[in-house]
């Protein structure tokens, strides 16, 4: 069935599901599945048993398994999260869907989840394919914005090759980025995640996998949405810094 959105906003349960009645009890199943995966518990059967002792439905538990993680692996993340004032003069290199998709979210009035890590994440899915919305040029001045504001020597964005209307988003973004004068590089890849593991640069995603294995990262979407969104859609489903 094709993609028909023109908004990347909410799923048409989520004023329920996320609505602040529901908080305390998706908070109380993100740190008990924090507790669990920090004694190794496996994740699947973790997940269902804190799903089951809250009764929560299929999302509530993406977003409770997109928020939580180990103690270890939350402060190993917090170590290599760096400042935004790092950034002057340095490279940044960004998982290119990640980071506008939530900016997108953000714009869209669609939930995103502040997760034990501190990063921002969305319920949103592309399903590979990749659809411009009314919220992608708006999401990419305010990114742009940010570019200009960091002091970056250069903004080095990485999509997805495999994902349908990459080669379209990277157009718009090289034609947006030569009219204002920002320092951006858009690349398709087979695969960011790997890219973005591998380098000493700095990068910009909120991929648990990927924040488990790079260098450096910054916190890009949280800081965008939290000065420039301030009406965002918001659920704070862990205590995070």
């Amino acid at each position: 069935m094709p993609d028909t959105r023109m908004h990347r906003g909410p799923h048409p349960e989520d004023a329920r599901l996320f609505a602040p009645a529901a908080w305390p009890a998706l908070r109380a199943a993100t740190a008990e599945l924090c507790w669990l995966l920090s004694r190794d518990y496996a994740p699947t059967s973790a997940l269902q048993l804190v799903g089951d002792r809250h009764q929560l439905p299929g999302r509530q538990r993406q977003a409770v398994e997109r928020c939580a993680c180990s103690d270890l692996a939350r402060l190993g993340r917090e170590t290599r999260r760096v400042a935004a004032s790092t950034l002057a003069s340095q490279a940044l290199w960004l998982d290119g869907y990640n980071v506008l998709t939530t900016v997108e979210v953000a714009l869209g009035g669609g939930v995103l989840l502040a997760a034990a890590d501190g990063a921002l994440r969305d319920l949103a899915s592309m399903h590979g394919t990749y659809r411009r919305v009314a919220e992608t040029l708006p999401a990419l001045e305010l990114l742009g914005e940010a570019c200009r504001l960091s002091g970056a020597r250069e903004w080095r964005w990485y999509l997805d090759r495999p994902v349908s209307n990459s080669g379209r988003l990277k157009r718009i973004m090289e034609e947006l980025a030569a009219a204002r004068g920002w320092p951006w590089t858009v690349e398709l890849v087979p695969n960011p995640d790997a890219v973005l593991s591998a380098t000493a640069e700095i990068i910009a995603t909120a991929d648990s996998v990927v924040l488990d294995r790079c260098r450096r990262w910054f916190n890009l979407a949280r800081e965008v949405v939290e000065r420039r969104v301030p009406a965002a859609n918001v659920v704070p489903l862990a205590d995070s810094t």
